[in-house]
């Protein structure tokens, strides 16, 4: 099931607050539930180039091969196979050693590619013109290799970490990402960006906030109308969201977040902007630019569909139900006392 699991990351730009003027009254209600899923890439795949349009029949394979790997993956287990090799198979890319974490049963990122004005996009992100995310600065790379270095530990079944100089991937929670954590989740954001699964929202709108409830770790994200950021001191997770109408779209910038984020490789530095507008046919089109000079070299830009949608969102107890995190790091001291390996010298603190 690792061939599902894909990474998807997004961040932000904003304008100052004084361009934002006074209050205006809200030209729509935005509120109601929305499914955000969809096989839209965020980025654009190599496949296409330079083409910022796909045809419907470049289309209909993207949702052909998926639901066909979606068939393929459901398919009953055979009953008499053998058991999982013991401590995994190493492979990290879904679920720590490759112990079957995730099946099929969990996946749900969508069942098509989206439209924008009767044209399909061949990828989330519009700007840069190539449809990717641009480079990352060198403290952008290190963060990044940061974020990930429990995921992407070789897990060979000991403790190997023990003969490396530093802190090891299963120190300690803080060691472990966000998301093993059940702080962020995932695709989570801001930006909110589709996933692999949890892709529904919620929308509550009253006259000073709106908020959206996130099915993904159950973040409920609130944005102030119509005034001021808190103080920068006041560092959020999701971060400090004050918005506005211009006409009959909503205009969210948000900035102060903690040195983490839900969007992969962001920091404290991260500047977003997003626009919500609504749609004739009831579905929300969700416009977003990231801006953050010290993890990438230039601002990035996407724009995607959320389908309006009578399901609900239910409560996704990701802490709750979170024995994963307690046992990884019981896991990783008991292979501490049975490693026999070179351990290296630490520095004295």
């Amino acid at each position: 099931m690792s061939r599902l699991f894909i990474a998807m990351f997004i961040c932000v730009v904003g304008y100052p607050l004084s361009v934002w003027g006074g209050s205006q009254d809200t030209k729509v209600d935005l509120s109601g539930f929305y499914d955000s899923g969809t096989l839209t890439p965020l980025s654009r795949p190599q496949q296409f180039g330079d083409k910022q349009f796909m045809t419907r029949q470049e289309a209909d394979e993207i949702t052909q091969n998926m639901r066909g790997l979606l068939a393929t993956s459901n398919s009953r287990s055979d009953p008499n196979r053998s058991a999982p090799k013991l401590g995994g198979d190493g492979n990290n890319s879904l679920g720590a050693g490759g112990v079957g974490g995730y099946n099929a049963f969990w996946v749900d990122p969508g069942s098509d590619v989206y439209e924008i004005d009767g044209k399909i996009r061949t990828s989330i992100i519009y700007d840069p013109p190539n449809g990717r995310q641009p480079p990352m600065t060198a403290k952008g790379r290190q963060k990044m290799a940061r974020n990930f270095a429990s995921f992407a530990y070789n897990n060979d079944g000991t403790a190997s970490w023990l003969s490396q100089q530093g802190s090891g991937p299963f120190d300690g929670p803080e060691t472990l990402a966000l998301a093993e954590r059940c702080l962020l989740g995932f695709s989570a954001g801001p930006p909110s960006l589709p996933g692999l699964y949890n892709n529904f929202k919620r929308i509550i709108q009253t006259d000073d906030h709106v908020m959206i409830l996130l099915e993904m770790v159950h973040d409920a994200r609130v944005i102030k109308l119509n005034t001021e950021h808190s103080s920068s001191v006041n560092r959020q997770w999701l971060g400090d969201s004050v918005g506005r109408w211009e006409g009959d779209t909503l205009v969210v910038e948000t900035i102060n977040f903690k040195t983490s984020t839900g969007l992969y490789g962001g920091d404290e530095n991260l500047h977003l902007m997003e626009w919500f507008s609504l749609l004739e046919d009831g579905n929300l089109l969700y416009r977003f630019t990231v801006d953050d000079p010290t993890i990438w070299t230039e601002s990035w830009s996407g724009e995607y569909v959320w389908k309006k949608s009578t399901g609900k969102v239910y409560e996704y107890a990701c802490h709750e139900g979170n024995y994963a995190m307690g046992n990884i790091l019981r896991g990783a001291r008991i292979l501490e006392d049975e490693y026999t390996g070179p351990i290296a010298a630490q520095a004295e603190e």
